[in-house]
């Protein structure tokens, strides 16, 4: 058996993404908690793997030519994994084509509109309505989006299920805090539900769990999160 791959990780939308992957592979993994609340991003040991201070980053031990190798963001990770495993990613260009292509949907569009959704819509101090309209908006178009590409196919990228729907599914958990009616996109929620009963996905979404956040941020938390903490230079 390979040596487990080191995972650093919070349970967000993006670290789900990675536990799920890992539980679906069959790969084993230490799961180390970076809280992102408390600034454990913003440390030197960190900063080394993800010079971009973001979740989730992790070392392999047994990469490329058996030598270790670091990650940092989410779908380049999933991109490794899928080919270091040979799973949740078509052999042929076509699917796999197809795979990437909603893979960097997920990337472009979901991940940062519907990230800006939820900080207007529940973490900004005072409400902005132009920006609070204009990202429910933006979220309300990609959740139609979706839809129409699964009413004409099972998964994002055809029949099969890969990582761009591993990608896409945690962003949407929360999709009554996104301003959204998940019952108005009828294929959207077939997916949707369809993916969650899944027993690797729900391993997933167990990681960490017990760090999950079922309060609003302190005054400290959002300075560091959203502030001009993240300015500071670190080595």
């Amino acid at each position: 058996m390979s040596a487990p791959i080191e995972l650093y990780t919070w349970p967000t939308p993006n670290g789900h993404k990675i536990h799920i992957a890992l539980e679906e592979m069959g790969l084993p993994y230490n799961a180390h908690a970076v809280d992102i609340g408390a600034g454990d991003q913003f440390q030197p040991a960190f900063l080394k793997i993800s010079p971009n201070n973001k979740i989730p980053a992790m070392v392999d031990p047994d990469g490329p030519d058996g030598k270790p190798i670091a990650l940092m963001e989410s779908g380049a990770m999933l991109i490794y994994l899928a080919e270091k495993t040979g799973q949740l990613m078509p052999a042929d260009l076509r699917g796999r084509m197809a795979t990437l292509q909603w893979l960097m949907f997920q990337m472009a569009g979901v991940g940062p509109m519907l990230g800006q959704t939820h900080h207007f819509r529940a973490y900004a101090p005072e409400p902005y309505p132009y920006a609070i309209d204009r990202y429910t908006n933006e979220t309300t178009r990609l959740y139609r989006v979706l839809d129409a590409r699964l009413g004409e196919a099972t998964y994002l990228a055809g029949d099969s299920y890969t990582i761009a729907d591993i990608a896409t599914w945690p962003w949407l958990r929360y999709w009554d805090r996104q301003g959204q009616d998940l019952n108005a996109h009828p294929n959207l929620k077939r997916w949707f539900d369809a993916i969650g009963e899944r027993p690797a996905v729900q391993r997933g979404l167990e990681v960490l769990h017990d760090r999950s956040r079922s309060k609003p941020f302190t005054a400290q938390e959002r300075e560091i999160l959203f502030g001009s903490k993240q300015l500071d230079r670190r080595t």
